[in-house]
């Protein structure tokens, strides 16, 4: 199966299905932008502290997998140069759809997240990337990558969930009881059976990868970046949230 081409058809639907990530941001939060007054996430509820963020006006910032007309249209707005990095061309149709409707610039690109050949060595001095990299079946391509196109001194901003998340059996966990059921790393294609993937599929899920704390940390710092920055978060309405956090943010530079 080519999981690219199958998740970016899955993160169309979601388009057109109206899923939270995918509803632009509104006038007035464009305004507020303008103004100095915003904020964004990179888990589902806590705002990136604005320290993490260098002064906006005329920084070059790449939306890695940051498609939906969300945070990248904000940062337009605050002053940025923006680029927005994504899968699916539903995705980055809501991104011009906010700077047509708003008289931002902005440039959409598709492609894949593990792969930014289309970007020269050192072009941005920000990567922001929310949780995305869960439908990447490898992340240590994604660090490198980002290593190489950031500038010296730049800043990776990233989301991911906890692979914690990806122990229990998922349709019992719907209704609050946290099985144990996988081994890390997880993976949709080879951690449930056929008949599973199958209804995925017919639900038109995309197919997720539950990716180990040692790539998705260790990967950062073993492509060349220096942690200075990380937080917890939660999705409420996933059981394992009752007991601890279940997403992470990490705030990393490449060294000048």
């Amino acid at each position: 199966m080519d999981i690219r081409d199958y998740n970016r058809h899955a993160w169309d639907g979601y388009v057109a299905n109206g899923n939270t990530w995918t509803k632009p941001v509104t006038a007035e939060q464009i305004a507020e932008a303008r103004e100095g007054r915003w904020e964004v996430v990179l888990t589902p509820q806590k705002p990136v502290p604005r320290s993490w963020f260098p002064a906006m006006e005329g920084i070059k910032i790449l939306g890695l997998a940051c498609g939906g007309g969300q945070q990248s249209p904000i940062f337009a707005a605050a002053g940025a140069r923006v680029t927005v990095f994504d899968n699916s061309p539903a995705q980055l149709a809501r991104d011009r759809e906010v700077a047509t409707r708003e008289n931002l610039t902005l440039t959409t690109v598709e492609g894949d997240m593990a792969n930014l050949s289309v970007f020269e060595d050192d072009s941005f001095d920000l990567i922001f990337n929310p949780v995305s990299n869960c439908f990447v079946p490898d992340v240590l391509p994604i660090w490198r990558e980002c290593a190489r196109v950031l500038r010296p001194g730049g800043t990776l901003l990233t989301g991911f969930a906890n692979p914690a998340l990806y122990l229990f059996d998922y349709e019992k966990s719907k209704t609050g009881t946290l099985e144990v059921r996988h081994a890390l790393p997880y993976s949709d294609l080879t951690s449930i059976s056929e008949e599973e993937r199958k209804a995925l599929q017919a639900e038109g899920e995309a197919f997720c990868f539950g990716h180990t704390l040692d790539d998705q940390i260790g990967g950062q710092l073993a492509a060349g970046l220096a942690l200075t920055g990380f937080y917890e978060d939660s999705a409420p309405e996933e059981a394992l949230s009752k007991f601890m956090p279940n997403y992470i943010a990490t705030r990393a530079v490449k060294p000048a």
